[in-house]
């Protein structure tokens, strides 16, 4: 990656962050170059691909400024857990999201679905043939419990972008994220214990954890730096918490970083404690940054993290390929994989070795991080223009998730029960949340090329929501 193309994100990252708001003037040129030890060229190379992407605006003799533009909403509040643990309840709205099938003219907001009709998955779909249609039938077959050596070998190398040194035989496959997450978690915990979690949380790990008859210990999380470590060592203090699990980098549903001084700070309480951290990084290869923020893993020299991650939302759900790297825990985790499912459907984990191997993950990682930016631009200027006053945002760092945040007393699921007449469906908030917080919220998918059909869905969206709160105000 070249220093104005780096540049250019570094000053397109605190554009949308709100460091600089619409109509501000940009740090000049000279300032610029001799902050970041670079040329007057390269500067000005940055601010014309800003310009390219609509960040920012020359004005003769007076410099670039940023664009004006309809005010973005303000950050989501952070929210306000209850500090003890809790028996996680929310799955019957868990339900009514995973086994609503897509139906023809009905907008789905409300799944965690990447865009899988990019051009750039061709090349997966002829190696899924290929594999399907050789002679010695490979994947037919069962395969090592932790799964093909080929494809471990590739998230391997994959890994050290994030700044892991993993190995073929460090990684387990699994039947996606979810089962990592899962083995993970009966590795480590019994029925009873408490684990903390970052919230607003990734409701499948909490439904996990219901159904193994474990508590949440909720820990407030800032939308733009993540988890709460002051809460967490007060937490670690008075509960004997068997675990940490959380999403740091493009969380969901948030879509904040943490910045990589907390990652450490985070590791170095963990270590204190001697405590187990569950990293979900499925999200992590869409940060929009380059280069991708490392895991926390990535510090972690005693083995008491466990990455977890998968394809689904890199490629496609359907596949059902993921992996864990468990550290310390190897021996545990390949127990619980063993009872549960087994080997892993083998013909999509060559197929997806071979596009790795082919070179074809990395540019389609850049297509849909391009993207999954523009249409985070696009939906947050609909929610500016078809939402109530006062509704907040988030600022997505990376993947295709946009949280939303009502006035307080607001009831997203009357709200959705509304929209599914109209051929729309979102995520309710409650449903991010071990004891059912965040009914005033809202979580979006703008994964799909934009179109005007998705606009409308957006529309009526706001629609619904301003007819609900003038209910509610009568």
């Amino acid at each position: 990656m070249t220093l104005y193309v780096n540049l250019a994100e570094l000053l397109g990252t605190r554009i949308e962050q709100g460091f600089y708001r619409p109509g501000d003037r940009l740090p000049s040129v000279r300032a610029l170059s001799v902050e970041h030890g670079v040329s007057l060229s390269t500067v000005q190379q940055a601010y014309r691909l800003l310009e390219d992407n609509g960040l920012a605006m020359p004005k003769p003799k007076s410099g670039y400024f940023v664009p004006p533009g309809r005010e973005l909403p303000a950050l989501p509040e952070v929210g306000r857990p209850a500090q003890r643990p809790v028996e996680i309840s929310q799955w019957d709205q868990v339900l009514e999201l995973i086994r609503a099938v897509p139906r023809k003219g009905t907008i789905q907001l409300g799944r965690g679905m990447p865009d899988v009709l990019s051009p750039t998955l061709k090349p997966l779909l002829r190696s899924l043939a290929r594999v399907s249609r050789r002679q010695d039938l490979p994947g037919l077959y069962y395969d090592n419990i932790l799964g093909c050596m080929e494809l471990r070998e590739q998230i391997a190398r994959l890994s050290l972008d994030s700044g892991c040194q993993l190995t073929a035989e460090d990684i387990v496959i699994t039947t996606g994220c979810h089962e990592a997450l899962s083995a993970s978690i009966r590795a480590i915990c019994e029925p009873g214990d408490i684990v903390a979690v970052d919230s607003p949380s990734f409701h499948g790990a909490m439904q996990t954890l219901k159904g193994l008859g474990m508590k949440a210990l909720e820990i407030p999380t800032d939308p733009i730096t993540g988890i709460s470590l002051e809460a967490l060592e007060l937490a670690l203090e008075q509960w004997p918490i068997k675990v940490i699990q959380l999403t740091p980098n493009c969380n969901n549903p948030l879509g904040y970083i943490m910045p990589e001084a907390r990652k450490r700070a985070l590791l170095t309480l963990a270590q204190r404690f001697d405590v187990a951290i569950i990293e979900d990084d499925v999200y992590g290869e869409l940060a929009y940054s380059y280069p991708r923020p490392r895991t926390i893993k990535s510090f972690d020299e005693d083995g008491r993290v466990l990455l977890c991650s998968s394809f689904s939302k890199t490629l496609a759900p359907g596949l059902r390929i993921g992996w864990v790297a468990p550290g310390r825990y190897l021996d545990r985790v390949l127990h619980m994989k063993y009872i549960s499912t087994g080997s892993t459907a083998t013909q999509p984990q060559i197929a997806i070795a071979e596009f790795l191997k082919g070179g074809n993950f990395e540019p389609h990682l850049r297509r849909m991080r391009t993207q999954y930016q523009r249409n985070r631009d696009l939906m947050l200027d609909w929610v500016s223009r078809y939402f109530p006053a006062g509704t907040r945002a988030s600022r997505p760092q990376g993947s295709f998730m946009l949280w939303i945040e009502l006035p307080e007393g607001f009831d997203a699921l009357k709200l959705n029960r509304a929209l599914m007449e109209q051929g729309v469906q979102v995520a309710v908030g409650s449903i991010f949340s071990a004891s059912g917080k965040y009914r005033n919220c809202l979580r979006m998918n703008y994964a799909a090329k934009s179109t005007p059909q998705i606009e409308e869905a957006v529309r009526k969206v706001g629609t619904a929501a301003h007819a609900l709160l003038a209910e509610t105000a009568d």
